[in-house]
């Protein structure tokens, strides 16, 4: 088996939020919620939850921290020239229950380069549990290398939302070496940066419309600034995300 060069590590290990997994959680203890930053306060460290996670050990870490913005706690991430770490919560959640995730972002620059075109500052990633099995084949011995050189193992699919430098808004970016990671541009462009933009999907007709087929449940959400291909800090900002019944989203958008 030829080994995969570094940069297909890296940028599988950007497209999955897995890179490097937290320890797994005792049985029965992963939450059917995700941890909100607004509960806390500016400066106290982020909700536990949410473990750090990091693509590869010879590159600089993305530093996140509670800050106050408007009047609310969110999540600030910086990243440094070449980072390139998230944040990576465990949940267990049937996306027939709770369809609906929302939340609300701010980036402050993006950075494409030739290399990475569409290289976006802010990344949030649903990933989803299945049967390996029925993977397509290239799929399947993609994944089986992952594993080999980096002991960790990719989700069964996953869905993207990025703030695109180059994808049109509602464009797809399909993931170069995998099927099973789609991108969809939430935003696009430099037009609202520096603002705050809240953000709703239905991760149920997401998933079901890039992969068509059945989601099973949701095992993870991941978020990430990352700065691999600039020459420059990058900062963005996050609130609280969180998955709402169809009735209940309604509601709160009224």
């Amino acid at each position: 088996m030829k080994p995969l060069r570094p940069l297909v590590l890296a940028i599988a290990a950007l497209a999955t939020g897995c890179a490097t997994a937290p320890e797994a959680p005792p049985a029965g203890s992963v939450p059917a919620r995700l941890a909100v930053f607004s509960a806390s306060k500016p400066g106290e460290p982020v909700p536990p939850a949410w473990r750090s996670w990091v693509m590869s050990r010879f590159q600089a870490l993305s530093r996140y921290q509670l800050v106050e913005d408007g009047g609310a706690t969110v999540l600030k991430g910086s990243a440094p020239h070449g980072s390139a770490s998230g944040l990576l919560h465990p949940i267990d959640l049937d996306p027939r229950e709770r369809p609906i995730i929302s939340w609300r972002w701010k980036v402050m620059d993006l950075a494409p380069t030739d290399g990475s075109p569409d290289d976006s500052p802010v990344r949030i990633m649903v990933s989803f549990e299945g049967d390996f099995q029925k993977l397509p084949f290239g799929d399947r011995v993609f994944y089986d290398e992952f594993r080999l050189f980096t002991g960790q193992q990719l989700p069964y699919a996953g869905v993207m939302y990025v703030w695109g430098s180059r994808t049109p808004l509602g464009g797809v970016a399909p993931n170069k070496y995998t099927s099973r990671i789609k991108m969809i541009a939430v935003e696009s462009g430099r037009e609202n940066l520096g603002t705050w933009r809240m953000e709703t999907r239905n991760v149920l007709e997401d998933y079901r419309r890039l992969f068509g087929e059945e989601p099973g449940r949701i095992v993870s959400v991941g978020l990430m600034t990352e700065a691999d291909g600039s020459d420059r800090v990058l900062e963005a900002y996050y609130g609280d995300i969180a998955f709402r019944e169809r009735e209940e989203a309604a509601a709160a958008a009224r």
